[in-house]
């Protein structure tokens, strides 16, 4: 036979109290109302922020670009733009074009095409007053000043239009895109 331990003694009314609340479900605590709150603005301000970072949009992708057409300063639908700033497009390798600033055609250079022949290392080069198409890196910059078609952007909305085209196709198969900016 083996020892077997048994408890002999009467169940006290500890035990009964024991037993009592085992047999009963426990009951949860109450939320705080407040610590409930600020857990759901929390959560919400985590959704809109994580929602703004996936569908947020901007730089290039928000100026809905044309094809061929890297970039654009101003960039479109800009505010605040200083009245002397340059206009400058970006297009993709192997086009060209001319710059529409408020209705009037710039004309254009290739500065490949100066003749710098007889200027001296250091010394400054003075560009006439047009649109400057630089074909290494495929850019079309004008900048306003006294000589240029345009001296500098009055205050309000202006209009720019590149006409561009691929160099070997020709202006007769040139694409256009508009885009606004707004100088004070």
């Amino acid at each position: 036979m083996s020892e077997h331990s048994v408890d002999t003694d009467p169940p006290t009314e500890d035990d009964r109290a024991d037993e009592h609340r085992t047999s009963e479900p426990q009951r949860r605590r109450r939320p705080d109302k407040t610590t409930v709150i600020m857990l759901l603005v929390l959560g919400v301000g985590i959704f809109l922020v994580i929602r703004g970072v996936l569908v947020g949009i901007t730089g290039d992708d928000r100026a809905n670009l044309p094809p061929f057409v890297e970039s654009v300063v101003p960039v479109p639908e800009a505010v605040q733009i200083p009245n002397q700033s340059n206009v400058v497009v970006d297009l993709e390798s192997g086009y060209t074009g001319v710059l529409v600033i408020d209705g009037i055609e710039i004309d254009t250079i290739n500065v490949d095409e100066l003749d710098l022949s007889d200027i001296e290392p250091g010394q400054q080069v003075e560009l006439p007053p047009v649109t400057r198409f630089e074909p290494g890196n495929n850019t079309l910059t004008f900048t306003p000043n006294q000589s240029a078609a345009i001296t500098q952007f009055d205050d309000g909305e202006h209009t720019a239009e590149v006409i561009y085209w691929k160099v070997e196709d020709g202006r007769q198969f040139a694409r256009t895109f508009t885009w606004t900016f707004t100088v004070v």
